[in-house]
């Protein structure tokens, strides 16, 4: 993994006592690599991230990891309102669904892996709170999508996937009960609908359900994220 620097001027403090417990990640949805980190250090553009992944694996730090980066924008995950005070923001260099969007590269993936145990090692963020951007803002985001490998981040011991064994198969039909395991899972239902929610959650963990209504797989699913996240 090697280091560049570029820092942004994007930035400000976190609020006193404000501890960094989660780890928020993107892709850059641009033209090119170079185009994002441009505009993540144009002041006038008013974002940043604390960190950008080229394909090559080449490593941008942008953000002093204790300083708040403006990465997040509105949204919410598992109660918090305002997610840039107590986040680490990681935008990984993809054209995203409006340019092109398409696999990401295995050295890509490997430095995303080790920036995020780095991460990991410095600051105590539970594994339910490693997330997408479109977990915390499903209404507005799809970034880092469906071809974004979490498996192999957990795999890794990066946030969470859904085990194999059974957890929870009972389903009863209902809308409702998976709108109750998402809330419970991290997801705030009063900033999205439950569809947008529901395909928040399928780019994140169940992508090959991409699209397709609630089921019997789903409440399995959350079940099991349910379990690892309380142990």
């Amino acid at each position: 993994m090697r280091f560049r620097d570029r820092p942004s001027p994007n930035h400000g403090p976190r609020p006193d006592g404000t501890s960094v417990d989660m780890l928020v990640l993107h892709y850059t949805g641009m033209v090119s690599a170079e185009a994002a980190l441009d505009r993540l250090c144009d002041p006038a553009a008013e974002v940043s991230a604390h960190y950008v992944v080229e394909e090559d694996g080449t490593v941008w730090r942008l953000v002093d990891e204790g300083r708040r980066a403006w990465h997040a924008g509105r949204g919410a995950w598992g109660g918090a309102q305002d997610v840039n005070n107590r986040s680490i923001g990681v935008e990984i260099v993809n054209p995203g669904h409006e340019y092109g969007y398409r696999p990401f590269p295995q050295a890509q993936m490997q430095a995303v892996i080790e920036l995020c145990r780095g991460i990991l090692a410095r600051h105590p963020i539970p594994a339910g709170n490693v997330i997408a951007h479109s977990d915390m803002a499903p209404a507005r985001k799809q970034d880092p999508g469906e071809l974004f490998d979490w498996p192999a981040l957990a795999d890794a011991g990066i946030g969470l996937w859904p085990e194999a064994d059974a957890h929870g198969t009972i389903w009863d039909g209902s809308d409702d009960q998976v709108a109750t395991l998402l809330a419970r899972l991290g997801y705030d239902l009063a900033i999205a609908t439950f569809t947008e929610t529901l395909t928040a959650f399928q780019r994140h963990w169940h992508p090959e359900a991409l699209g397709q209504p609630a089921g019997a797989e789903t409440v399995r699913r959350l079940h099991s994220l349910l379990a690892q996240s309380a142990r």
